[in-house]
């Protein structure tokens, strides 16, 4: 499969501050990939610097096959980035604000209005953006980042600060991203979030990836597995499957004819985080 996103040895420093320290990771195109970590872990760092926004203070990356130094000025037109400040023309209408930058990117004005339709905002297309609601904000933000169709589109943090119902809109927004071709680079410190929309997550904690899988080959290496036992007095036991004292628990009851359901429960990416990470998100 084409390589979309080729990071080696990438790092940033601050002075003394190691924000990005040595990190090395590919990926593929048509991927939904999630670089996930607390806030100040690196993220938005790795960022700005895959979309030309800072410059390395050594290793190398590609991004759509350029260099991101380099050819920094080739690389622009085929990727487009959402970052978490929402900065519309608020005084101007929806669509003129993809006026705009269908204007920038030379396309034609018919592909404003495709783009509203694509994120749910034609019947809001002629509102002042000062009156759209924050996720209507962060749907247009990705409206916006679409107009030259970018072969990767990087996100950070696109459902920070957004109500629940706007948060699952987003998401199924950019699931449907993903299943239309585009790749997408999320970062974000949701690991549910990340849980379902990723393909393969890096673990970024102090600017180094301490893990890379796919979400469920990390809970099952790293999780810890349990199951809840309900007992017929209606009491909850949550038991852990490779404890043998708990397995002959759970034998006892089975056999006593006490139990009433058994649910599997895995370990969650929340969980993996914390035992490579040593801290909670």
């Amino acid at each position: 499969m084409a390589v979309a996103v080729q990071v080696t040895g990438l790092e940033k420093h601050y002075g003394t501050v190691r924000a990005v320290d040595g990190i090395t990771f590919s990926v593929a195109e048509g991927e939904v990939f999630g670089l996930l970590g607390h806030n100040g872990a690196g993220k938005t760092t790795t960022i700005r610097m895959l979309t030309g926004r800072a410059f390395p203070t050594a290793g190398t990356a590609t991004v759509a096959g350029y260099d991101v130094v380099r050819q920094r000025e080739q690389m622009k037109p085929l990727i487009n980035a959402v970052f978490e400040d929402p900065n519309l023309y608020e005084r101007l209408s929806g669509r003129d604000n993809l006026m705009f930058f269908c204007a920038l990117y030379g396309v034609p004005p018919s592909r404003a209005d495709e783009l509203l339709a694509t994120v749910g905002l034609t019947s809001a297309a002629k509102r002042k953006v000062k009156t759209y609601s924050s996720g209507m904000k962060q749907r247009l933000l990705i409206a916006r980042a679409l107009v030259n169709r970018p072969r990767v589109l990087f996100m950070d943090e696109p459902t920070r600060g957004l109500d629940p119902t706007s948060a699952r809109e987003l998401r199924a927004l950019i699931a449907h991203l993903a299943d239309e071709g585009t790749t997408v680079f999320l970062t974000t410190h949701y690991m549910e979030e990340a849980d379902e929309l990723c393909d393969r997550v890096a673990f970024l904690s102090q600017g180094k990836i301490v893990a890379l899988d796919t979400p469920r080959e990390l809970k099952l290496r790293q999780g810890e597995r349990r199951a809840v036992v309900l007992l017929k007095d209606r009491t909850e036991q949550s038991i852990r499957l490779d404890d043998p004292a708990d397995a002959q628990r759970l034998d006892d009851w089975m056999r006593a004819g006490e139990v009433l359901t058994l649910h599997s429960q895995e370990g969650t990416l929340e969980d993996v985080f914390v035992a490579l990470s040593g801290r909670a998100l």
